[in-house]
């Protein structure tokens, strides 16, 4: 989703670890592809988007991913019709280690530019559990409210 963010907007998503052990060292990479030109002339291009963290060294919980959009974002001028006349599709890959057996572990995914929400904020997926703890409703994962 497209959200407020920090006094101007970024493009968020977030992840959840539904595995029963630990993920460490997870890596995040977020690629928007759109095409770009003229008539017979447009051609396909690749853009990696700059993280705010794109590293978590523990991963219990959950993440949100952020991409702050400012003046070097290759987002920065797009709009719902824009990112839909490109044709415009932002690839997410994971990778990470799952800690039990140090197996290597990967995710993929993509969302196109229809399934992007613009003014939405996610939901609290976070619920309490004890005065001193709290737990994840990984059902609210995707969960969103208006800006």
């Amino acid at each position: 989703m497209i959200a407020p963010y920090a006094g101007a907007r970024a493009l968020e998503l977030r992840i959840v670890n539904t595995w029963d052990s630990e993920l460490i060292e997870l890596q995040c990479e977020l690629t928007l592809s759109r095409f770009e030109g003229e008539g017979n002339e447009r051609t396909r291009r690749f853009y990696p988007l700059v993280l705010e963290r794109s590293r978590v060294a523990l991963f219990p919980l959950s993440w949100t991913i952020v991409h702050p959009i400012d003046q070097s974002s290759p987002l920065r001028n797009e709009t719902p019709g824009s990112l839909l006349a490109s044709h415009a599709e932002v690839f997410v890959l994971l990778t990470g280690i799952e800690e039990t057996f140090s197996q290597a572990v990967h995710a993929r995914s993509s969302y196109t530019a229809d399934e992007i929400l613009w003014n939405m904020r996610f939901a609290n997926v976070f619920e309490p559990v004890s005065e001193r703890g709290i737990r994840i409703d990984a059902s609210r994962l995707d969960q969103v409210i208006p800006a």
